[in-house]
């Protein structure tokens, strides 16, 4: 994995929350934005191995909008969770207990578009925002 980036958070709550509000429809399209003028209005997710998922992101001016598409390779409950984006990249999620909650460690293949510090700080918002999310609800 060392072409991939990674990102982090330490979010304190228990495993199974995190979990829940990581892989739950209902919570995702709460958190899954990078900035506050965008918003994830629809979220559809099948958790299991070959399982498909589809994440809808827009800006709120509805100036833009995108789906990150994906399926699933790997799930291991509260653990660990792998799949593959409909462009082909790999992304892996750890979900490590730690003293102060869990720590949820993302490591993803960037594209070729965008510059990598760009990459690397819109998947650290969007972890930013579901850890607050998570903590705060």
């Amino acid at each position: 994995m060392s072409n991939y980036l990674n990102c982090n958070v330490i979010i304190n709550s228990p495993i199974e929350k995190v979990w829940d509000y990581f892989t739950n429809p209902t919570h995702i399209v709460n958190w899954y934005f990078a900035s506050e003028d965008w918003h994830c209005p629809s979220a559809i997710n099948d958790l299991k191995v070959d399982g498909k998922f589809s994440i809808r992101m827009e800006a709120k001016d509805k100036s833009f909008g995108f789906d990150l598409e994906g399926s699933y390779s790997f799930v291991d409950l509260n653990k660990q969770i792998d799949y593959s984006l409909a462009d082909g990249r790999k992304v892996s999620i750890i979900f490590e207990s730690v003293n102060d909650g869990v720590k949820v460690a993302e490591m993803f293949e960037p594209e070729n578009q965008n510059p990598l510090d760009l990459q690397q700080q819109g998947w650290q918002s969007i972890l930013n925002n579901f850890k607050s999310y998570t903590e705060l609800n």
